[in-house]
């Protein structure tokens, strides 16, 4: 039987001067030039944090501490929207090792919370910037 979701982790990295670091997605993707969380698809025998750490680490180039990273939210699309969903589960990421920069392509920019918002973003991602920065 073939699996009808799939899930998605997405990190929120923070900076010290309370910025939030946002992922453009590149040129011949889908959504391409949209602010995005980095992060990537649970492989079937990842657990979503080690999911995480590698998307981190392919995506932008850092090493993240997993003890640093705690649940933040997560958005789905409904099955009247696909006939596959997506689930994405959303990290803050509290400690990283490396400077993060894009590595397929699109590019990165910190972000106050309310730029973030601001940002055109899949509908996936303006949920969980919602989500994250409505007490913010």
């Amino acid at each position: 039987m073939m699996q009808r979701w799939t899930a998605v982790v997405a990190g929120a990295l923070m900076g010290g001067d309370g910025r939030w670091l946002m992922h453009k997605r590149p040129p011949g993707k889908h959504h391409a030039g949209l602010w995005e969380f980095p992060g990537g698809k649970v492989e079937p025998d990842e657990m979503p944090i080690e999911s995480l750490i590698r998307e981190l680490s392919e995506e932008i180039g850092i090493r993240c501490d997993p003890a640093t990273c705690s649940p933040a939210g997560f958005a789905e699309t409904s099955i009247a929207q696909s006939a596959n969903a997506i689930v994405i589960l959303l990290y803050t990421v509290g400690g990283w090792d490396g400077v993060p920069e894009s590595l397929e392509g699109g590019e990165v920019g910190w972000f106050t919370p309310q730029q973030a918002l601001a940002l055109a973003k899949p509908p996936l991602d303006v949920m969980l910037a919602q989500q994250l920065f409505q007490n913010r």
